[in-house]
């Protein structure tokens, strides 16, 4: 997903005209593919774990339309931000500020990904499972992209509702409702986000100063931005153990949950804790790295549970919606 209201510089002039340098591997990373990886993982989770289950071909539909929902969005957030990624150094290798790809292919590409995802599976299993993939695309490109990332420091914690919608979607896709266990899922990733995405920020504070992008670093200060990733990895830590109170976990998640938790928020107290030099930059880098441990062994373990019919602590809630 300027400080608060600088004009967007029109990505268009970025590149010139003339034939296309693009090759199969630019428009590969138009998709944002580590970021799609998790996307489709998390979605698989609530796919799987919905109950009733769903014909495998139309599972193996349902989450390429996710994917490609998915590789639509960050081509789409690609284009609008080639202005911003040609003055950060971890992205103008991209391939618009690169040169290698012009904007307005990318602008197409990702558009005609978006239309081709939200029909495909809408017809392929329900409708709900569209308009929610169609919402998804929507919240990541209009309202985190065009307008929250450029505007507000919260921007990754309102922002982060997009990136946390997957698991729900596979679950609608499979049951054609939404039920209170595929949104206790969502919860998790919504309040997973800020803890990770802030502790990236704080070692590219300077990235995103130099781009004029008000992430919490840039605006509030590395203090604060301490300060919120510990209140929010307190807050994660019992929201990740729910889903075995909900009928999704049994032992092996709770006792994980429980362990990852406790671990999550030791590393949040380090950063908390470290505020100069190298540990700092060492403790935000630890925890940006255990945050993508975290999330994975969390839903990892739902899925290797449900896929081995390991019995639930309690009987799932009837869904609702």
């Amino acid at each position: 997903m300027s400080l608060a209201h600088d004009d967007h510089l029109d990505a268009p002039t970025l590149t010139g005209p003339g034939p296309s340098l693009a090759g199969v591997e630019d428009f590969v990373a138009l998709l944002k593919p580590r970021v799609m990886s998790l996307v489709i993982f998390t979605a698989l989770v609530g796919l799987v774990a919905a109950p009733g289950g769903l014909h495998p071909v139309l599972g193996a539909i349902a989450l390429l339309c996710v994917a490609v929902g998915a590789g639509a969005s960050g081509a789409l957030n690609m284009w609008w931000d080639a202005d911003i990624d040609a003055v950060m150094t971890r992205t103008q290798n991209r391939p618009i500020p690169a040169g290698r790809v012009a904007p307005g292919e990318a602008l197409g590409f990702g558009l005609l990904l978006s239309g081709v995802s939200v029909m495909l599976l809408g017809l392929a299993t329900n409708w709900l499972a569209g308009g929610l993939l169609a919402f998804t695309i929507f919240f990541y490109v209009v309202v985190y992209t065009m307008w929250l990332k450029r505007w507000t420091p919260q921007n990754i914690v309102i922002g982060g509702l997009a990136g946390a919608l997957p698991p729900m979607i596979g679950w609608a896709a499979a049951t054609g409702t939404v039920g209170l266990e595929s949104a206790t899922l969502v919860a998790i990733i919504f309040m997973w986000t800020p803890p990770h995405f802030w502790a990236l920020a704080l070692i590219k504070s300077e990235d995103y100063a130099r781009a004029g992008v008000p992430m919490l670093p840039v605006v509030a200060g590395e203090d604060e931005t301490r300060k919120q990733i510990l209140l929010y990895s307190i807050a994660l830590a019992p929201l990740g153990v729910l889903p075995a109170a909900i009928g999704l976990g049994g032992w092996a998640y709770l006792a994980l949950s429980s362990a990852a938790g406790f671990a999550f928020v030791g590393f949040a107290w380090r950063v908390y804790r470290l505020r100069e030099g190298v540990p700092a930059r060492r403790a935000a880098g630890k925890l940006f790295a255990y945050s993508l441990f975290y999330l994975t062994a969390l839903f990892a373990t739902i899925l290797i549970e449900k896929s081995l019919g390991v019995a639930a602590l309690t009987a799932p809630f009837d869904g609702w919606m």
